[in-house]
């Protein structure tokens, strides 16, 4: 069994701030390169912890014009969602959507978004 050592929790308010640039930021730290030991193949031990993320700025033509699309394979099933229905459903599930697109695309990404907390 792999023992897991998580040496520091960091917390980001994120009350004011846009949506990109918080996600990029966590984002960021989830992969370790705020540290001077960075290595790309290794987890960060970086827990991060996301308060205020109901009170995340958003522009008024974001809300309506950006959408999440979903595909199932079959013909006609592409399923479309605006923003401004998954914000209402649940502003923590955009934030972390928007932080796991941001991650890179390998083995560790499951991983790093354990680390991730977000509380409303």
């Amino acid at each position: 069994m792999k023992s897991k050592t998580l040496s520091s929790k960091i917390t980001i308010d994120a009350a004011g701030q846009s949506l990109g640039r918080v996600a990029s930021q966590i984002a960021q730290v989830l992969s370790g390169k705020n540290r001077p030991s960075y290595q790309p193949n290794k987890l960060s031990g970086q827990m991060v912890e996301v308060i205020n993320a109901s009170k995340i700025k958003l522009t008024a033509a974001k809300l309506y014009q950006k959408k999440y699309f979903h595909f199932s394979g079959y013909p006609g099933g592409l399923k479309t969602t605006y923003l401004s229905e998954l914000w209402a459903k649940d502003p923590a599930s955009v934030l972390r959507r928007t932080v796991l697109r941001m991650v890179p695309r390998n083995r560790l990404r499951k991983e790093k978004m354990k680390t991730l907390t977000i509380n409303n």
